[in-house]
């Protein structure tokens, strides 16, 4: 399938988790630490429906909080406050991050793979912008009912 939206948000979903790996190795990097990078497994090239894709997304985003979580103990058991208030950060995006794409999830699993409403989902992520907090929100003021 040529989805250019959903291509577009994932794009943008990647440079936003750079910036997320950075904000962590600066931190580490302010508190005297260092932060060693290794190489990592090739990403996969194929991801079956929009609805499989989605869910590995949703999948992904938890793994992500229970690491962070886990950080978050440590920090507790170390009693390094200045760690919590910065993880605090993290939690707080992960709540964000497993909303957008369980919301995303949750259309495409009403409307399916195919069909219209597919590429209207497909459209509307094309739109998506990385200066706007949360770009599902506002979705016709029906599925978040336009609260911001």
């Amino acid at each position: 399938m040529n989805l250019k939206g959903f291509a577009h948000w994932l794009k943008l979903q990647y440079q936003e988790e750079n910036g997320h790996a950075f904000k962590l190795i600066d931190y580490l990097l302010e508190r005297g630490g260092s932060a060693k990078l290794q190489a990592i497994e090739a990403p996969a090239t194929g991801f079956g429906t929009p609805v499989e894709l989605f869910e590995k997304v949703l999948a992904h985003e938890i793994h992500i909080s229970n690491l962070i979580n886990k950080l978050y103990e440590v920090a507790l058991e170390e009693k390094d406050y200045a760690a919590q208030i910065f993880l605090q950060w993290f939690i707080t995006e992960q709540v964000e991050e497993e909303a957008n794409a369980s919301a995303v999830l949750e259309r495409l699993k009403f409307v399916g793979d195919k069909g219209g409403s597919l590429l209207y989902i497909d459209k509307e992520l094309g739109k998506r912008d990385l200066k706007k907090k949360n770009p599902f929100r506002s979705w016709d003021g029906f599925f978040f009912c336009g609260i911001e």
